[in-house]
Parts: C-alpha cells; structure tokens; sequence
C-alpha cells in the first residue's frame, strides 16, 4: 500500500483547494500532497509536496487523520493508499499555480463537493470542525464509491 499526504491551508472561513492539472484525480479540487518518499515523515513528505505543487511553505501542521483508500486490484496496486491529513493555517509564500496544480480559496460553506473526490463529503467536514478522523473508502473501477466508513477519533 502507499504511503501519501494531504494537506489544506485554511484560515477562520476559507479553505485552500487546488485543481489537479494531470495524472490521477486530474479535473478534481483537492487539498496539495502526494507520495511519502523513502526516509521522509509524514509531515516531511507534505511539506515538500506543498511547496512543489503551489509554492507555499507550511509552517505547524496539524495532524487531522488517517484515510485508506482502496481501488479494485490486489494489494500491490499504486492505487491502494494509506493516506495522513494535515491542516496548516501558518506557511510561507502566496500560493501560485504550477504545471501540477491550481490553487483557489473558498469559504467554509461553497466547498465544491460536487468537483471533488466523492469521499471527501464524509471526512472533510469532520476535519474543518477540528476532528481528528480515521476512514477508509472502496472504489470500483470505475472510480465510484462502493463502501466507506469514517469515525472521530477526537477533537484537535
């Protein structure tokens, strides 16, 4: 399974989604992260990944959870994903697009849920409400959701 990071920068009443430009989850909004690389944190990982794909400098993040995520196929595939949330309402730098991603803040109540992973509805508002979560989503191949289940684990 993969080891990968999320992270969305907020403030009290927007959140920071990016538009994925290319590869998987392309045409989709979504926090910045990516791939845990060999020797490298969680927190290490979405650091770096935040500044590759629009730029900013994460300072304090916040743990918010854990989300696995499972595709069709055995347990080998780069689809199946074991992914650690953050939030960041602290970094350096002004958010800009780059090849990979195009960053736009929205307030608390228009998050487009309707242009997101269909997942996010069931875990993201328990993390904009400072909840730390652990979940976990099925897919089928045709990348629709079959199966999820999320809990709180506690207040941040």
């Amino acid at each position: 399974m993969v080891q990968a990071t999320l992270l969305f920068l907020r403030n009290e009443d927007s959140i920071l989604l990016a538009m994925k430009k290319r590869g998987f989850g392309v045409d989709k909004w979504n926090g910045v992260g990516g791939k845990i690389e060999e020797n490298e944190t969680p927190s290490l990982a979405a650091i770096r990944e935040c500044k590759e794909e629009i730029g900013v400098t994460p300072e304090f993040l916040t743990d918010a959870g854990t989300l696995t995520f499972n595709f069709p196929s055995d347990d080998a595939s780069p689809m199946n994903t074991e992914v650690r949330v953050f939030t960041c309402t602290h970094w350096k730098g002004e958010p800009h697009e780059t090849e990979e991603m195009r960053p736009q803040w929205f307030a608390l109540t228009e998050i487009p849920y309707d242009q997101m992973w269909v997942d996010d509805q069931y875990w993201l508002p328990l993390v904009l409400e400072n909840k730390i979560i652990e979940g976990t989503f099925t897919f089928n191949e045709k990348e629709e959701l079959v199966d999820h289940s999320v809990k709180e684990i506690h207040q941040m």
